[in-house]
């Protein structure tokens, strides 16, 4: 398709993007758009540099291509570069969205979508504001590099999702609901799962009381213990933070003992849901990648970078917000494997402890912090009573550790608000998951 420049290693990466946005503010219509764009992302490598450059004038990309070999110098070399020696060669069509495209759907069922769950919020007095939006995207994404990749992909999204603020008197209680999937039918009728959700905020804005600081055994449900595994650790195994940083390489040796036994994490592009990353913006094919497996560190995600610079192999994490930006490592879907327990024998242990059930936001790296939103007491092995808390934080050695129970279903959540944040890029859509996790001697404010 292109002429490549010879003794260089060049790749393109051809977005087509569709995007639509309906979104309402106390049932008044606020915005309803629709965007086509097109772009492209181009890179060279010389062995010693990267060139690259973003356009959305798609029909010259091979002047933009002609430009940047100018400032590059050819090696005759180049493909035994041990980088480029890392990128795969890819060839194939994988668009599996085409049959149920959001295109598809005309625009009524999408307002509609909405509309009918505008009663239930209306219903409930004590919703003072709420903001409501139907979120979609498709993007076929095509990458070509001069060492043979051929390969077109999609991806797909689409997403209801409400913010609601509550009071009573002086009290008062932000939250949220969002239901995502990568298929339209996927998000219809879920008048009983927001009216639920309205329901336990507002019992939670009554009820809520402040919580005693202290450590405690905390239960994680799947959303919370998703956040944990992301913040906690899937940054800590994107492998450009550990690229020159000796300690960490030690600190972080593969085949080190970092977690309980029972504890397995996963990171995978091929989960279907926000995640979902059939091949990253190197052309690299997703792998099931165990970032730490039985309590033991076992692999780390790369780019053909970092790959070649710890001298480990590629796993399908070189990602980049969209065309405007160079590929960096990313996580895609990670979870934690389920384990052995029912959610309420995970539960009927625990004597005194907390259940997370929502989290507002979440960080970290050698340390993180957790912000609950809807969160509960355990009492004598049974949820208890509603309960306000600051933050939860911790080391991640020690907390890792500490899980001692994992319930056995696995729940993998997906995404269309927000997303992950690194460097310049933000957000992306990454997903995360797992099944109820408990963990001991969590410190809580």
């Amino acid at each position: 398709m292109f002429s490549f420049p010879k003794n260089l290693y060049t790749d393109v990466r051809i977005e087509e993007v569709f995007e639509g946005k309906i979104s309402y503010l106390n049932g008044s219509i606020e915005e309803n758009k629709v965007r086509n764009y097109t772009g492209a992302f181009i890179r060279i490598y010389d062995g010693e540099k990267w060139y690259y450059c973003s356009t959305s004038d798609v029909d010259n990309i091979q002047k933009e291509i002609e430009q940047l070999s100018l400032m590059a110098k050819p090696s005759e070399k180049i493909y035994d570069n041990e980088i480029v020696k890392k990128l795969q060669v890819n060839e194939g069509e994988y668009l599996v969205f085409q049959k149920d495209s959001i295109r598809n759907i005309n625009k009524e069922e999408k307002e509609n979508i909405l509309k009918d769950l505008f009663p239930v919020v209306t219903s409930k007095k004590e919703v003072k504001m709420w903001k409501a939006q139907y979120l979609e995207t498709l993007k076929i994404k095509s990458f070509y590099s001069s060492k043979g990749s051929n390969v077109k992909h999609d991806y797909q999204s689409v997403a209801v999702a409400l913010s609601f603020s509550l009071a009573d008197g002086e009290k008062t209680f932000d939250g949220n609901f969002q239901k995502a999937s990568n298929f339209f039918k996927d998000i219809v009728n879920e008048k009983e799962n927001l009216e639920k959700r309205l329901d336990e905020s507002i019992y939670f804005m009554k009820s809520a009381t402040e919580i005693s600081p202290g450590e405690y055994t905390v239960v994680l449900s799947p959303l919370a213990a998703g956040v944990f595994a992301h913040e906690s650790f899937g940054h800590k195994s994107e492998a450009d933070f550990m690229v020159g940083d000796e300690t960490m390489k030690r600190e972080w040796a593969i085949g080190t003992k970092v977690g309980s036994e029972i504890l397995s994490i996963i990171d995978s592009g091929n989960i279907m849901g926000s995640g979902y990353v059939p091949y990253d913006d190197e052309g690299t094919k997703a792998s099931k990648t165990y970032l730490i497996e039985k309590g033991i560190l076992k692999g780390r995600l790369h780019s053909g970078y970092t790959a070649a610079s710890l001298e480990e192999a590629v796993t399908g994490n070189a990602r980049a917000m969209n065309f405007e930006y160079e590929p960096i490592v990313r996580m895609t879907t990670t979870y934690i494997e389920p384990g052995k327990y029912s959610k309420e024998e995970l539960i009927s242990e625990v004597q005194e402890g907390l259940l997370i059930e929502t989290i507002n936001h979440g960080s970290g790296m050698s340390t993180f912090t957790l912000a609950p939103s809807l969160a509960y007491k355990i009492k004598d092995g049974k949820i208890s009573d509603p309960v306000k808390i600051s933050v939860i934080t911790g080391t991640v050695f020690d907390t890792l550790n500490n899980i001692d129970g994992l319930s056995n279903e696995l729940e993998i959540l997906a995404f269309a608000t927000g997303g992950c944040g690194k460097m310049e890029q933000w957000p992306l859509n990454v997903g995360f998951g797992g099944p109820y996790v408990r963990v001991k001697n969590m410190n809580v404010q």
